[in-house]
């Protein structure tokens, strides 16, 4: 899969070869002082990226790049800020695939997830991990499946919040198994991993970084990866869609912009970061969160960011998820 995601990577000598050309365009330069804002507290996977990035983009641009944290409400707080930026390239934001979840549980957030930012290129994804307590008495997805199909309500999940990612997989689940799942809500996922381990609620849809301290532990099992394929991390794991055809849920993590950045700007960015997601250490960090690096034009990155937007509203109406 790695050797799949670098097959364009021939192309990226000449398009790097092209940035001073880019840069040189009226109204079109890159700023000498640029800030990567995350939605998210310190210490998650989207700031442990950002902080990498920043750092070898500094190295990389003729300007200097900090990461600034701007947390809250589900990352909408960090989100609306650079929506509302000055679009120059010189405010970034770097963030996940929880920004198309959010938006579409939360109607009254003043940006508009599609229209509102210039997607400039993807960095990695990864499937998420269906996961139980090691001593679960569910051996297997179909055997947690053939109780819920049976006893819709029965089971409960823990998520990181109300719209959360985890909680638009595990009702994704549920919608394709025609039954019901009993959601219980918590501030982070760390408690809720911990109340798994702890048997206080049957299964989670988490991160690998997340559920990683835990699954070290062998206090979880890995049922099985939300990926239409399996982990080239985790062979021997099945998919959710064995069990349950056409299921696929894959995080992604990505570098938008505000709209009407200039197309110089954001090419300019895209090529640069394509070429330092190539590199050995940026594929060794990815591969410590169970993520492959992506290779995507921006119009590429704009298209799943679309997909995806549709794909979580349409999940939000189907289940009946909002936050007012």
């Amino acid at each position: 899969m790695i050797k799949a995601a670098f097959a364009g990577l021939a192309l990226l000598a000449g398009a790097s070869a092209a940035l001073p050309a880019c840069a040189a365009q009226p109204g079109a330069s890159i700023p000498e002082a640029i800030t990567i804002v995350v939605p998210f507290p310190p210490g998650g996977s989207n700031d442990v990226f950002a902080r990498v990035l920043a750092e070898k983009l500094s190295a990389k641009l003729p300007s200097s790049v900090i990461v600034e944290n701007r947390p809250g409400a589900g990352g909408t707080i960090g989100a609306d800020y650079v929506a509302r930026a000055t679009p120059d390239g010189s405010v970034l934001m770097l963030s996940s695939s929880s920004l198309t979840t959010s938006a579409a549980v939360q109607p009254n957030i003043k940006y508009d997830v599609v229209r509102s930012f210039a997607p400039v290129a993807m960095l990695a994804k990864s499937p998420m991990a269906l996961v139980v307590a090691k001593d679960s008495k569910y051996a297997s997805l179909p055997d947690l499946l053939t109780v819920g199909s049976k006893e819709p309500g029965k089971l409960n999940y823990g998520s990181a919040g109300l719209g959360s990612v985890n909680q638009m997989a595990a009702e994704i689940l549920a919608g394709g198994a025609q039954t019901s799942f009993t959601h219980v809500p918590y501030k982070g996922m760390s408690q809720a991993l911990n109340d798994l381990a702890g048997g206080r609620v049957d299964f989670v849809v988490a991160s690998f970084a997340s559920a990683a301290s835990l699954l070290k532990g062998d206090r979880l099992r890995v049922m099985a990866v939300t990926s239409p394929e399996r982990s080239q991390f985790y062979p021997d794991v099945p998919t959710v869609g064995e069990a349950q055809p056409g299921y696929s849920v894959e995080l992604w993590w990505g570098l938008l912009a505000p709209a009407a950045t200039p197309e110089p700007i954001v090419r300019q960015l895209n090529a640069a970061v394509r070429a330092i997601v190539s590199e050995p250490q940026m594929r060794e960090m990815f591969a410590n969160e169970s993520a492959v690096p992506v290779d995507l034009d921006p119009a590429q990155f704009a298209e799943q960011v679309r997909a995806d937007a549709a794909k979580w509203k349409q999940v939000a109406q189907d289940r009946n998820i909002t936050i007012e």
